[in-house]
């Protein structure tokens, strides 16, 4: 008799799903304006892995809090779940946004995808340059090769408006500075955040909500992962390539079975089978509430979604204050 692995039920799993990131949302808001990154952070891993723990799969971390080494739990390839039911590869970052939980700034979230093994991208702890824009749009419309302005104006004619009817949202960093000024020169308009960018990618697939019709910068490579899955699920066009700094980044792409450093993956190269991505607000922010607490309660805003359906779900969860 053979043995037959268990489908990945993406419908049964996404409440289990959402639950992951609400607990890990409550765990981390008592720590939301206490200045400790450090804890804020543990705290929101100690409460997803226990959860994830309950889950009836065979889960294995692949983009995670890093290498074992420097993780003690939720690190890459670590195995998480009951160990019955199917093999899945797990995204997840606990709390993205720590420096903005411990200065109580908006949009920190808990956020983690799910996909069937072997179909996530193994993306290295390295920086990953960026674009991104929300559904509705001309396949390839804008590219990595572009200039920052060029990606505008090529914008602007697909959504047939004006360069300075664009906003480009932009990690605020050193490194960013010429982007910012070649994005300027068109007219644009830059809305530039502090921490965050799995919420800033996810920003282009809600224009019309948040004002934001692309997304461009480096940033980390396992946040770029975990932008394609919510990506995938709400639509939008996303590219991403790895960048090195040094021969200790290369060796771990290497680690990771990445072979062509040079490589721009698009979204669904990134993500290439149906996935599941849920996020919980921790501190308000644009695209969810934060946690808050009333007598006797805690209410937590989530944003749940499947690819395979298109669908997204925001729920409101309300429980007793422990």
């Amino acid at each position: 008799m053979t043995h037959q692995t268990p489908e990945f039920h993406d419908r049964m799993l996404s409440l289990g799903l959402a639950r992951v990131s609400e607990a890990a949302a409550h765990a981390s808001a008592r720590l939301i304006g206490r200045g400790d990154e450090k804890a804020a952070d543990q705290a929101a891993v100690n409460a997803m892995r226990d959860q994830l723990n309950m889950l009836e799969i065979r889960g294995v971390v692949v983009i995670g809090e890093g290498e074992r080494d420097e993780a003690p739990m939720l690190f890459i390839g670590e195995e998480v779940g009951t160990g019955e039911g199917p093999e899945v590869d797990i995204a997840l970052d606990p709390l993205e946004g720590t420096t903005l939980t411990a200065k109580d700034m908006p949009n920190a979230l808990t956020v983690i995808a799910m996909a069937p093994r072997g179909t996530l991208l193994h993306a290295p702890d390295v920086y990953m340059d960026k674009l991104a824009i929300g559904p509705g749009y001309p396949k390839d419309v804008v590219s990595l090769d572009m200039s920052p302005s060029e990606r505008v104006k090529a914008l602007a004619r697909a959504r047939d408006c004006k360069d300075s009817d664009i906003t480009v949202c932009i990690l605020e960093r050193p490194r960013h500075e010429e982007m910012i000024e070649d994005v300027r020169s068109t007219g644009a308009a830059i809305r530039l955040i502090t921490d965050g960018d799995v919420a800033g990618v996810i920003h282009c697939a809600e224009a019309h909500l948040t004002g934001i019709d692309m997304y461009m910068g480096a940033g980390g490579a396992p946040e770029g992962v975990l932008a394609a899955s919510a990506l995938k699920c709400m639509g939008g066009q996303m590219w991403g390539r790895l960048l090195f700094r040094n021969d200790d980044e290369r060796g771990r792409a290497a680690k990771a079975g990445i072979t062509d450093l040079n490589r721009v993956y698009s979204r669904d190269e990134m993500v290439t089978r149906d996935v599941i991505f849920a996020a919980t607000g921790v501190t308000n922010g644009s695209i969810l509430d934060g946690v808050k607490r009333e007598p006797g309660f805690v209410t937590t805003e989530t944003i749940l979604m499947r690819s395979k359906t298109g669908s997204v779900r925001r729920m409101i969860y309300r429980s007793p204050a422990k």
